[in-house]
Parts: structure tokens; sequence; C-alpha cells
């Protein structure tokens, strides 16, 4: 789009930081790669090294969350808070399996401090359990633990050109619910189904290509006001 290319070429001519956005917990570089073909310079960061060419930082994203003010897209680590795992923080006595309680704590916990760090983005995660949503006292030394709370929308690759079921939450800061894009046949769990393997878990977080490609389609008009109000502030 001409006009988003227009004024994006001023952004970068009067920018205050090396990135208009982070996608932080991305080695795919799906996200990322979206948002720079709308002319946007954006970069990833993991502890992976990147599967894609492109800006990436490969190490903690708290090493340089606080020195960025653009854009803030972040796809943390589920295991402890998915609703699919809850049997997991119980013993089969009935006790709490502690230490699936700590790491749910630590997982809850760096989920809120990058909440508490977006002027404008997301948090990407599958259906949250109760515990991870709502809150609980902590193991360690009984004190509340704050929940992530209720996402903002719960969105379907099928709604988005990939004929396939995945519930994917997000919990959006300055930015509209994203709208159906392309509304395909088939609700495979091709994810779910996907056999024991060594890089399971790495197919299972990836993002769909058509729900990158919408979220950069529309939230880049969101992205242009704000980057113009940060620059003329």
């Amino acid at each position: 789009m001409k006009e988003l290319e227009e004024l994006t070429a001023e952004i970068r001519e009067n920018e205050y930081s090396d990135f208009d956005g982070i996608i932080a917990c991305e080695y795919s570089g799906i996200v990322r790669e979206a948002f720079n073909k709308k002319g946007f310079i954006f970069m990833s960061c993991d502890f992976l090294p990147t599967e894609h060419p492109g800006h990436h930082y490969q190490g903690d994203i708290l090493d340089i969350i606080d020195n960025h003010n653009g854009f803030l897209g972040s796809h943390p680590e589920c295991t402890y808070m998915t609703n699919s795992g809850v049997r997991w923080l119980w013993n089969k006595d009935g006790s709490k399996n502690h230490d699936r309680w700590v790491k749910l704590e630590a997982a809850v916990r760096f989920f809120n401090l990058l909440k508490s760090k977006i002027k404008i983005g997301y948090l990407e995660n599958p259906i949250p359990h109760k515990y991870a949503r709502d809150g609980f006292n902590s193991v360690l030394n009984g004190e509340w633990v704050e929940g992530i709370g209720k996402y903002t929308q719960l969105i379907q690759p099928w709604q988005h050109g990939h004929g396939e079921t995945k519930a994917t939450c997000l919990w959006l800061i300055g930015l509209p619910e994203l709208k159906p894009s392309v509304i395909v046949e088939g609700r495979e769990q091709r994810i779910w189904k996907l056999p024991p393997c060594e890089n399971r878990w790495k197919e299972r977080s990836r993002t769909f290509a058509g729900i990158a490609e919408a979220m950069a389609e529309q939230w880049s008009p969101e992205l242009i006001k704000f980057l113009h109000v940060f620059i003329n502030h």
C-alpha cells in the first residue's frame, strides 16, 4: 500500500530507535517478516537462532526490552499455563506437583512482566487454565501470584486461510481485534495430531503465516499512528 510505504519512509527519516517493533519469543521469523514486508523494520528475539534470515537477537528479551519504545509482540512459553496441561499440576495422590507450580509461577510472572512493557502490541498463548488466568498462592512463600487475566480475543487458523483448528488467544494492548481475513473450509487438528518427535514443540509453536499476515495488514495503521505520536511527542 503506497500510503503505508510513504508514511513508513517518513518515520524512518525521523526514527528514534533502530526498530519499529520486536517480536519476542519467536525463532521462526514469521511475524517479524510479515511486518517487514509492510515496510517496517522489525526484529525477532529468542534463545534459538532464527529460521529465516533477518534482524534477530539470540538471547533474553529482557536484555533489550527496556531500550525499545515501539511495537512489542510476544509468544511466551505456554507449557505450564495452557489448559491442556492443568492436570499435571497435581500428583496422582491429589497433592500439588511442587516443581510444576514453581514453573507455573515463573511463567506467569514472565508473561505479566512482558505485558507491563507493552505500549502497543500483543501477547499470544493457547487457552490458559484457571490458575494461570485468575491467580494462585505461591508454593514458595504463600503470597498471591496475580494471574495473566482473560484474553482479549480467541482466533483460529481457519479464519486466516488455513484449514486447521488451533485455538489461539490474544491479549491486545492499543490494537483492535483481528477480523477474519480469509475464512476457509476444513477443521483439521493437524498440530494436535502431530506424532511425538524431537521437534514437535517447534511445529506447535509456529505462528500460521495467514495469521501473521493479518496482523501486519490490520495493525499497520495503528502502529503508524503510534510511531507518529511518539516521534512528534
